[in-house]
């Protein structure tokens, strides 16, 4: 079976996400939530329709500004509902709002979404999803699962042959110091 490594390089969709962000370390708060959002409206979808709604997530989401979809009330959750940019499903979109309130209370309880992040590593991935279940909404196992990969918490992202692995690999991701 094909993995992501066999079909993104040159893909005129997937190419860039595979070689220049997934498994790569992030840390910005804006860039968490993006990838967390993301990946929740994936679920049932496949990852490319996200990567060619990407900028119009980017756009109807504020930039990804935590503080901003936080303070989110129901006439933006209409105007989501309307925009054929992105994808228009009520609990993802009301997840989006949700959980960008929660990251304002990690701020609050451990300096950022990063910090929570670091402050729990290392984790299984089934105790990582416990604590997603817990703490956020719309965040199963695949979710959570692919989210933690794609930011290097967890290993899996790249194949050691495909050239973005040793380039991951001086980066030194999370999953490495696990």
């Amino acid at each position: 079976m094909p993995t992501y490594c066999d079909i993104a390089p040159g893909h005129p969709v997937h190419d860039h996400y595979h070689a220049n962000e997934y498994g790569f370390p992030q840390h910005a708060e804006s860039e968490l939530f993006e990838r967390l959002l993301l990946e929740i409206n994936q679920a049932g979808l496949s990852w490319e329709t996200i990567l060619r709604k990407r900028e119009g997530f980017r756009t109807a989401y504020d930039g990804f500004d935590v503080d901003t979809v936080a303070a989110y009330g129901e006439a933006d959750v209409a105007r989501l509902m309307g925009d054929a940019a992105i994808i228009r499903n009520r609990l993802k979109v009301q997840a989006a709002i949700h959980n960008a309130q929660v990251i304002q209370g990690l701020r609050r309880s451990h300096g950022g979404f990063s910090a929570w992040l670091d402050a729990h590593h290392p984790l299984s991935k089934a105790e990582w999803v416990k604590l997603f279940k817990k703490t956020f909404r719309f965040t199963g196992g695949e979710i959570t699962g692919e989210f933690l990969m794609s930011l290097g918490y967890l290993p899996g992202a790249h194949h050691e042959s495909c050239p973005v692995y040793a380039r991951v690999l001086k980066l030194k991701p999370k999953w490495l110091k696990g």
